[in-house]
């Protein structure tokens, strides 16, 4: 170990002497067309620079400091603009304008006007002239703890004198250009192109309208967005740009170009202008510039949410270039590592100590076990230790031929760490200790916003998940199965909801709904929409009433959104239903002939809008074999169709599946559904009861007979029903119900009686709603209280439930036992 830190000690005292040779070697050929960009990359391999920049007097009257090259990550991770007034207040401005270089730590920078633009954390910043007074200046960025050290700032004053002669800000149009060249208006968009640009693309000098969508339309389609991200005034920074493309070919498959563009400003009248040269890919040298290997690596974190993409992005942008034999992915947590991707994947390819940690899907592995490794994250830079470094087996084995570890930092904290292995001695050179700086800022942002996305996605989901059904119950005569996708555009919770609500006398509700937006505030409003459905159900009201109720609940939420419901009262028995609808789309049926048809349902306003709205009732029919299906709009919906179109499409595609088994009816429904939007689907397949209830009715009158006659009513109907030896407990049940219903209520009583299976089912209902109460203490002189205890010794089950303001008290008698 202590070897280990002497050679890194050395390695720092020696920093200077390597940039000065590194400066050297560059500067011997002063008209190399990337000079001026591979000085600036010193600047990152020799400092904790994360960005460097040139900027010299540019403008209609060089008024303004122009950026003019950059190296690192993208300025606008840091607040950086294109542009600096000379007179201004700016770091850039006051060491141009006095020659002398400014050094801003955390708390300067903090203070600056531009802080606002900066991120959060310890961001120091350096400002040092280059070709004396008024010529120009070199900018450095570093989120380094303690900013940039004294050998730091000798390295950035060696890189500002290499950069005293950079490339012009501005140039004017006008000459002939090469043949491999080009120059865009950013204006007008139009392009003057050489004749190899334009041998490239496959068109002639005669047949070119000088139009850059010419060129754009024979390029391949996947391929425009990043050369969109170019050709677009608005998306494109100053300074030299480079990236690949494909361009269609007239016979074989699309050939690979390489742009090399630089974004001059305007002046004197003259637009900004992007001028560059277009090569064959496979024509330029093996040792490709890494500007482009950046940018491509910016713009997949760009898209990156999860912990898991960042990992992936930074591989499949690092592994191939540099030609690395590993690289392991790592989050740190305390004083582990978790390492979210290892390429190659295969245990055996890394070091045993790794192997006896892992476990789970992933290894874990403790930093105290690689002190050199905790040493680097401390340090928070980029450290390299060629073939034949002495480093502990954990780390050396990673690495035999060579290892690079690259701390992800961020916000002044490091989130996590990036390895990379070589097994045969490698050589690092400049260009590759520039990209593996450049990478590890561009990870580390990344990384912190993912593992924000990540505890955010955890949250929605298990919000998610609480609010809709953990499971669907088991109907009789019907089996019903639900689907949720959530939306992968963003982390916003949706408010898509299903539910499926078994009600008395095997009558079932099926709801679906959607409320607008997709926010938290309307997860929770599905979760309350949800739950007064149900209620409301569970009380007996018919559905027009249940959808009325729910509307004017919302309403008194006084909120600003509102919902949308289908919902659906299914009779088991019968195989009739009746459906409501509140802005919703309507059911679709499969008949058993394997016809499909979307039902003709009224509909009423959405939930929340009109407070006198009206819900009418619609009746279907369902024979066994019928499949209803209710879906949101997430699943029919598309931009560039209209949802007639998508409900058409749902109807032709329920009618060609075998709706035997639901589940996998259900996944070839959502197969290629688009995910801009939640989508639920519920499916329910009604096959009829095996054997159907027997039932009568009784509407007790309040006469002085009136048990007498509920008595005679039931005796006779269980006569008809064949039921003769449990008459007596059945009669008995029948008197007491009723007689507590006629003494401790008003208005109407009626009897029900339902035999199935010989399970009997007696239930009186009620205008009350106090829940009759079993004493628990009767003495000797009590003349009442008796009944429920009757009915509680002669029953199997017995209980009471709200029924439309009242209740309903059950009994339940197993017959012949």
């Amino acid at each position: 170990m202590a070897n280990v830190v002497s050679e890194g000690a050395t390695a720092r005292r020696s920093r200077t002497l390597q940039a000065e040779l590194a400066l050297s070697t560059l500067t011997e050929d002063p008209a190399a067309p990337d000079r001026p960009r591979r000085v600036l990359e010193q600047a990152l391999v020799f400092t904790s620079a994360a960005f460097a920049g040139v900027y010299v007097p540019g403008g209609p009257s060089g008024e303004a400091l122009c950026l003019a090259e950059s190296a690192g990550v993208p300025r606008t991770l840091y607040g950086l603009r294109d542009t600096y007034p000379l007179a201004g207040s700016s770091p850039p401005a006051e060491a141009c304008r006095t020659g002398r270089a400014v050094w801003l730590g955390p708390d300067e920078v903090a203070d600056h006007a531009d802080s606002r633009r900066m991120p959060a954390g310890d961001v120091s910043l350096a400002a040092l002239p280059i070709g004396g007074a008024r010529g120009g200046c070199l900018l450095a960025v570093t989120d380094a703890p303690g900013g940039f050290d004294s050998e730091d700032r000798t390295c950035l004053e060696l890189v500002a004198e290499a950069s005293a002669c950079p490339v012009a800000a501005a140039s004017a149009p006008g000459g002939e250009l090469p043949p491999g060249a080009f120059a865009l208006a950013m204006d007008s968009g139009r392009v003057e192109a050489g004749d190899d640009v334009l041998a490239l693309f496959g068109i002639d000098r005669a047949g070119f309208d000088g139009k850059v969508e010419t060129l754009l339309a024979l390029t391949v389609p996947e391929d425009l967005p990043s050369l969109m991200s170019v050709v677009e005034a608005d998306h494109m920074s100053i300074g030299e740009r480079e990236l690949e493309f494909r361009v269609l070919r007239p016979a074989g498959p699309p050939g690979w170009l390489r742009l090399r563009g630089r974004l001059l400003p305007g002046g004197d009248g003259r637009p900004a202008r992007l001028v560059g040269t277009v090569a064959e890919a496979s024509a330029l040298r093996p040792g490709v510039t890494d500007v482009a290997r950046v940018q491509r690596l910016a713009s997949a974190l760009a898209t990156a949410g999860t912990v898991r993409d960042v990992s992936h992005a930074v591989v499949a942008a690092l592994r191939a270039p540099l030609r690395a034999d590993r690289i392991a992915l790592a989050e740190l947590e305390n004083d582990r590592l978790v390492v979210t991707v290892l390429d190659p994947p295969e245990p055996e390819s890394w070091p045993e100590l790794w192997r006896r940690e892992w476990r789970t899907e992933w290894p874990d592995a403790p930093v105290r076990a690689m002190p050199t490794l905790a040493a680097a994250l401390r340090e928070g830079r980029a450290r390299i230790w060629p073939a034949g470094t002495r480093l502990e087996p954990a780390l050396a084995e990673v690495g035999p031929g060579g290892l690079a570890v690259l701390p992800l930092s961020a916000a002044g904290r490091t989130a996590g760490a990036c390895l990379i292995g070589w097994d045969s001695p490698h050589d690092f050179g400049p260009d590759e200790r520039a990209l593996l700086t450049a990478s590890a800022g561009l990870a580390g942002q990344a990384l912190m916003r993912a593992h924000a996305f990540d505890a955010e996605h955890e949250l929605v989901g298990m919000l998610q998940r609480t609010l809709l059904p953990r499971r669907l119950p088991r109907l009789p005569g019907a089996e019903a199965v639900a689907r949720y996708l959530p939306a992968t555009a963003g982390l916003e919770v949706g408010g898509d909801w299903y539910d499926v609500i078994p009600l008395p006398d095997n009558h079932v509700a099926l709801v679906i709904g959607d409320v607008q937006g997709h926010s938290t505030g309307a997860a929770t409003l599905m979760g309350q929409m949800r739950t007064a459905l149900r209620a409301y159900a569970a009380e007996g009201h018919p559905p027009d009433v249940v959808v009325s109720h729910a509307n004017r609940l919302l309403l008194d939420m006084e909120t600003d959104l509102f919902a949308t419901c289908a919902y659906v009262d299914l009779d088991l028995e019968a195989g009739t239903a009746w459906c409501v609808r509140a802005g919703h789309l309507p059911p679709v049926l499969r008949h058993p002939d394997g016809a499909a048809e979307i039902t003709e349902v009224e509909g009423g306003p959405p939930l929340g809008v009109l407070s006198q709205a009206d819900f009418p009732m619609t009746p279907l029919r369902l024979r066994p074999g019928t499949v209803l299906a209710l879906t949101t709009d997430g699943l029919v919906e598309s931009p560039d169709a209209d949802i007639d179109t998508g409900m058409d499409g749902l109807a032709r595609r329920l009618a060609a599946v075998d709706p035997g088994r639901l589940g996998p009816v259900a996944d070839a429904l959502l197969t290629g559904a688009r995910r801009d939007d939640d989508i639920a689907l519920l499916l329910v397949r009604y096959d009829g009861l095996a054997v159907r209830p027997l039932r009568e009715s009784w509407t007790v009158r309040r006469v002085p007979e009136a048990v007498r006659h509920a008595r005679r009513f039931t005796r006779r109907t269980l006569r008809s029903w064949g039921v003769g030896e449990d008459a007596d407990a059945a009669l008995l049940v029948v008197s007491e119900l009723v007689t507590n219903a006629l003494v401790h209520t008003e208005g109407p009583v009626r009897l029900d009686l339902t035999l199935v299976h010989h399970r009997l089912r007696i239930a009186v209902a009620d205008a009350s709603p106090r829940t009759p109460v079993k004493p628990t203490n009767i003495g000797w002189e009590a003349t009442g209280g008796r009944g429920i205890l009757l009915v509680e010794a002669v029953s199997t089950a017995w209980g009471a439930l709200p029924v439309s303001g009242g209740k309903q008290v059950w009994s339940e008698l197993l017959l012949g036992r």
